[in-house]
């Protein structure tokens, strides 16, 4: 008994009317390439080149670091860590609550959509914008960096968890609540279990992210390795400025090797 071969599926055809729509989305955003090639100073490139003796200097320094206050940056380095750390652990604090509030499947729309736009506006505000306001009211040090750390990445992780949430099976959930449970209980026993390793995932990769912020706002006075990376680039340093890259550049790659293992634990 001979077996014939199923005939193989053509592939799926595309309307006019999609490839019309594909053709125009498409075409607008080459349109906003070329329109943006004038804003963007596109036409100022060759000036890598014509004036390459300008950074000549720099690269200068940055080929011969300078060791000799290498625990002063590794200790700097720590502090933009630790800064990094509380204001990821902060940020957690806030996007479990804001987040579970913000989910479809959990809160009215009464209550979603109001904390919805409270996470696009703690979103929207660049860390570097909410590390001046932290330090106008708390002067400077890592008390700005970690606070500025814990609103924006409380933001960006409460939108993650909201969307986490509401991809849960929601069997378990029904299984809860036909125990009697509260709507209080309903979440802790059958929404947070299901969403707990990504979560976790999440967050991990914001402390990555948070410690590259970190750097960044020590450089308008939050602490840590930013300012003395400032120091050095304001007094043309650049043999200085070139180990404190290297320390910055080992820390985080540690922190992602770090993540990276904790990660796979997950899984």
């Amino acid at each position: 008994m001979t077996v014939e071969p199923s005939p193989i599926p053509e592939p799926p055809s595309r309307s006019l009317t999609q490839r019309l729509l594909d053709f125009l989305v498409w075409g607008a955003i080459v349109a906003l390439l070329l329109f943006s090639v004038e804003p963007v100073q596109l036409g100022r490139l060759p000036l890598l080149f014509s004036k390459s003796s300008n950074m000549q200097d720099f690269v200068n320094g940055f080929v011969r670091p300078d060791f000799s206050e290498w625990r002063t940056y590794v200790e700097a380095m720590w502090l933009t860590v630790q800064i990094a750390l509380w204001g990821t652990l902060l940020a957690i604090a806030l996007a479990i609550p804001l987040g579970l509030l913000a989910a479809r499947n959990v809160s009215p729309p009464w209550v979603q959509q109001p904390v919805r736009r409270l996470l696009d506006l703690m979103r929207a505000l660049p860390v570097l914008v909410i590390g001046i306001m932290f330090i106008v009211a708390v002067g400077v040090g890592p008390l700005p960096g970690v606070l500025a750390l814990a609103f924006n990445t409380g933001g960006v992780l409460g939108k993650l968890f909201s969307e986490a949430v509401e991809t849960v099976d929601p069997r378990p959930v029904e299984g809860v609540r036909a125990t009697g449970a509260t709507p209080l209980q309903q979440i802790v026993w059958g929404v947070i279990p299901q969403v707990a390793p990504l979560w976790t995932s999440y967050a991990l990769y914001r402390f990555e992210s948070n410690s590259r912020d970190a750097t960044v706002l020590g450089l308008i006075g939050a602490g840590g390795i930013g300012q003395v990376l400032m120091d050095s680039l304001n007094g043309f340093h650049f043999n200085e400025t070139a180990m404190i890259v290297i320390v910055i550049i080992a820390a985080v790659s540690l922190i992602d090797l770090l993540s990276q293992a904790m990660r796979s634990r997950l899984i």
